[in-house]
């Protein structure tokens, strides 16, 4: 009687660990699609999220939803054959695509975060420049175009594959190569050195904010004036500020003599004054802990392969490799909660466009998107 009831206990529990396995990956997978759509039905429908840092959040949490879509179904599908030991395994060359899919969105994803890091530092250090040249959505299609031809030339070389399917984590997994060591070793040297620079970027902006956050003894000196102008060093440079900006009167100050003043219809480009300054400030928290989330969840299965390249196969528990690789699944559709919660613009916008999400008193308290600029 004993002997007969093992079995059927071993069954059900397999079948219990199957069935958290599939309802797990379900939910990843319908959390990663809903997120990602319908961030990117925000970013399409407000007319003041069209902007350069936009568009390159919106590329990748479309290519975090095409990844989620294209590799969870397969690592769904090689769990159920693999728990009822039915079926043909996948194949050489559907390991191999699976895998090539994997590789091209993850090295996608560090050269955008990347740009995205250059950008971000540019928007701050260098702001005219960024407003004049890299603020429009031609700079952002050149970026995205350039992640996606980089991420196309790293993985683009089969030297990651599926490991034939042994594993039902696998399919979707950036298994090496048993005889491709070298090329393994350079995918993951390679990862490492984009998403290394990545940091170093970010840690180059925090310093540069430090810095211009330092405290100087101020210096009054007099400025000079005879017709009400306020030119010479002790001036505070509003004067001069007002009538390049078209209310001026009177003579031209000394010191403008040359400059046009702005008309009613020229537009001219400001400085970073204080609120763009912490609207900037916000996209960079934002995208950095898109990044920080990015190596937090990949390294661990970075490091798990660099002890299965240098040290070998084996090395590595199983149950810490299916962790990992859970956790690459899991980078997919934390993004759009990330950048919700990172970013009080995303969330104001998405009151706007979706009231039905929200309750009546949220929706009294909540002025659309386009009218917060204008001060209602």
């Amino acid at each position: 009687m004993a002997n007969a009831s093992e079995p059927g206990g071993g069954g059900g529990g397999e079948a219990a660990a199957l069935g958290l396995k599939l309802a797990t990956l379900s939910l990843l997978l319908c959390v990663s699609l809903a997120g990602n759509v319908l961030f990117a039905l925000l970013i399409v429908r407000e007319r003041s999220l069209h902007r350069a840092p936009y568009y390159l959040l919106l590329d990748l949490c479309l290519a975090d939803g095409l990844r989620a879509l294209a590799c969870l179904p397969a690592v769904m599908l090689a769990a159920r054959r693999a728990a009822a030991a039915a079926g043909a395994p996948p194949g050489a060359l559907g390991c191999k695509l699976l895998a090539f899919l994997a590789a091209l969105f993850c090295f996608h994803a560090a050269f955008l975060l990347l740009g995205v890091g250059v950008t971000r530092y540019l928007a701050i250090a260098h702001h005219r420049f960024y407003a004049e040249r890299l603020a429009g959505w031609p700079c952002a299609a050149m970026l995205v175009c350039a992640a996606w031809a980089l991420a196309l030339a790293a993985a683009f070389p089969p030297v990651l594959d599926g490991g034939g399917g042994d594993d039902e984590d696998a399919p979707c997994a950036l298994e090496q190569r048993p005889d491709g060591a070298p090329g393994a070793l350079g995918f993951l040297l390679l990862l490492a050195v984009v998403v290394g620079a990545t940091h170093l970027v970010y840690l180059r902006l925090l310093f540069f904010i430090h810095d211009r956050r330092k405290m100087r003894p101020a210096r009054l000196v007099p400025a000079v004036s005879h017709d009400w102008t306020f030119h010479g060093p002790g001036a505070t440079g509003q004067a001069a500020a007002n009538w390049t900006a078209g209310f001026g009167r009177g003579p031209t100050p000394p010191a403008l003599v040359g400059i046009r003043p702005a008309g009613p219809g020229r537009g001219a480009r400001r400085l970073l004054v204080l609120e763009e300054f912490k609207t900037e400030k916000r996209l960079c928290k934002m995208f950095y802990a898109v990044t920080l989330l990015f190596l937090l969840l990949w390294g661990p299965y970075v490091v798990a392969s660099y002890l299965r390249v240098l040290v070998r196969p084996g090395a590595v528990p199983q149950a810490y490799l299916t962790a990992s690789v859970w956790l690459t699944f899991a980078q997919a559709g934390i993004n759009p909660v990330v950048c919700f919660l990172f970013n009080r613009e995303l969330r104001d916008c998405f009151r706007a466009q979706f009231p039905c999400c929200q309750s009546p008193r949220t929706t009294q308290a909540t002025h659309p998107c386009d009218l917060k600029g204008i001060g209602l």
